[in-house]
């Protein structure tokens, strides 16, 4: 019975976010064994498509080592990442939970069949660079030259073109919102599954664009990047193309390895994927300047929205958004709501500020709170805003996603409060989290289609959910860690020649 050993550890790395990635952050998303195994179930995540798999094919016998992932955000800890990849690789050398015994692991990883990874391709950690990269080298040297290994990559990897050499096998997000985790991570393991059987030798490419792209306009419904994927999916009508991914990559990634690029897999044609993967490339270059646009200010959003006739209006506010590395404290947006002085009824999603949230709890529900929001972590992004208020709702911040995007993960922001100004109910958190699912807003009670105005800090993830419940929806530009103006951000290590830090 052939056995596979699968493993998780995803991060997004922004390099302008003042706040740090250390192990209590990934330890939000900690699994390892038989409990990874139940948690994953039937999730649409990577490890739900790997229980699937395994599910699907009783001949092999997988074993989950370490299983875990957190909300972007700055680079992660040295320690946090040593402390990570060590527990990977000593299970790979000695057979995962429960050691080795018979058919375990051992040195070259001897007793595996095939090993698969969830990783992001974006992780930034301190002191290095290209830590993918890293992690992948590190669990080839444990495993041996031979062992198929399988990866699976987020859309906005900033890969680098070593890891083509690295992997057996390996394949990206193909939709934005990612609404295709547990698919991309079957598509990995079938051909995992067929390479071991002997059908099949992948060999692969990848190839950069010399350009950082912004993220906003990079969703698969429409627009340049859903064409990329269907040209993509034409390369592969050539059976001996295993898998081409196009890579938006992640913008505020300051990494030798900055920047889109694609990745083919073809069976035993290393020229074939290296063709296909520039081919996919050209095409990125053709559609540049689409992926380029403007937005409106914060308080030409909150303007906007109130004078809307359609509701619910989503203003969104992709400059703080957590899941491109924000921080969940800048205050531009909220000071422009305040400051309208809303008639009608609005949410504020979100602020993480964990001692507003314990004074609130102090107060209890029904009890009056005062002081400042935002501009707790850095006032780079402008000052706080003062405020007055009623304690609405107090929660223990724990809910399992109801929407499409890693539907059934349990999600943990620390004990939370909603808090009232006027007409506006403001969402505060322990944890930087993500305002991405309706199980978010149903955790503290709101009813989001009978709310007139959802100013939300998010980006595109937020419309896999609330596309069809908010039929308007504002995208506005404010200060913050993934603002729109990627040139304005002090890049060190990315190559000065690609755009648009060249034009600067």
């Amino acid at each position: 019975m052939p056995r596979l050993a699968v493993a998780r550890f995803s991060h997004e790395g922004n390099s302008f976010s003042p706040v740090p990635t250390g192990l209590p952050e990934f330890r939000r998303e900690w699994y390892r064994g038989q409990e990874a195994e139940a948690v994953y179930r039937g999730t649409t995540t990577e490890g739900g498509g790997a229980v699937a798999f395994l599910d699907a094919r009783p001949e092999w016998r997988g074993s989950f080592l370490r299983m875990t992932g957190a909300t972007p955000a700055g680079p992660v800890t040295r320690d946090a990442y040593e402390a990570i990849v060590g527990e990977i690789v000593a299970d790979l050398r000695d057979g995962g939970p429960g050691g080795g015994g018979p058919g375990g692991g051992g040195p070259g990883g001897e007793g595996w069949d095939a090993v698969f990874v969830s990783l992001h391709g974006a992780m930034l950690v301190e002191g290095m660079d290209c830590a993918d990269t890293e992690t992948v080298r590190r669990i080839r040297e444990a495993i041996g030259p031979d062992l198929p290994l399988g990866v699976s990559f987020d859309l906005h990897a900033n890969l680098d073109p070593r890891i083509a050499g690295l992997v057996t096998v390996a394949a990206g997000f193909k939709e934005h919102p990612h609404t295709d985790m547990a698919e991309t991570a079957g598509r990995v393991l079938d051909l995992l599954d067929r390479t071991v059987r002997g059908e099949i030798r992948p060999v692969g490419h990848i190839a950069k664009l010399d350009a950082i792209l912004p993220s906003i306009n990079m969703r698969t419904a429409e627009g340049p990047m859903a064409e990329l994927e269907a040209f993509a999916r034409g390369l592969e009508c050539d059976p001996r193309i295993l898998d081409a991914s196009p890579f938006g990559g992640f913008s505020y990634g300051d990494t030798a390895v900055a920047g889109a690029g694609a990745m083919v897999f073809a069976d035993g044609d290393r020229e074939l994927a290296r063709a296909a993967a520039g081919r996919l490339v050209d095409e990125m270059r053709r559609r540049l300047d689409r992926f380029y646009i403007a937005l409106p200010s914060a308080e030409e959003g909150i303007a906007r929205a109130l004078r809307s006739e359609v509701r619910p209006v989503a203003v969104i506010d992709s400059g703080d958004n957590p899941l491109s590395g924000g921080i969940a404290d800048t205050p531009e947006m909220l000071r422009a709501l305040l400051a309208a002085a809303p008639e009608i009824a609005c949410v504020f999603a979100f602020l993480a500020d964990p001692g507003l949230v314990e004074r609130c709890r102090a107060a209890g529900e029904g009890g009056t709170v005062e002081g400042t929001l935002g501009g707790r972590i850095s006032r780079d992004f402008g000052p706080p805003v003062p405020f007055a208020g009623t304690v609405r709702r107090l929660t223990d911040g724990n809910y399992v996603n109801s929407g499409p995007m890693m539907h059934g993960l349990p999600m943990s922001l620390g004990p939370t409060a909603m808090i009232d100004v006027g007409n506006v109910g403001i969402i505060v958190t322990t944890a930087c989290g993500s305002a991405h699912d309706p199980a978010f807003f149903a955790l503290h009670g709101i009813d989001v289609a009978a709310t007139a105005v959802l100013c939300v800090k998010a980006k595109n993830h937020f419309r896999a959910a609330f596309g069809a419940i908010c039929p308007a929806m504002i995208d506005i530009d404010a200060p913050g860690p993934a603002a729109l103006d990627i040139a304005g951000f002090p890049f060190r290590l990315a190559p000065p020649t690609l755009y648009p830090l060249r034009a600067g």
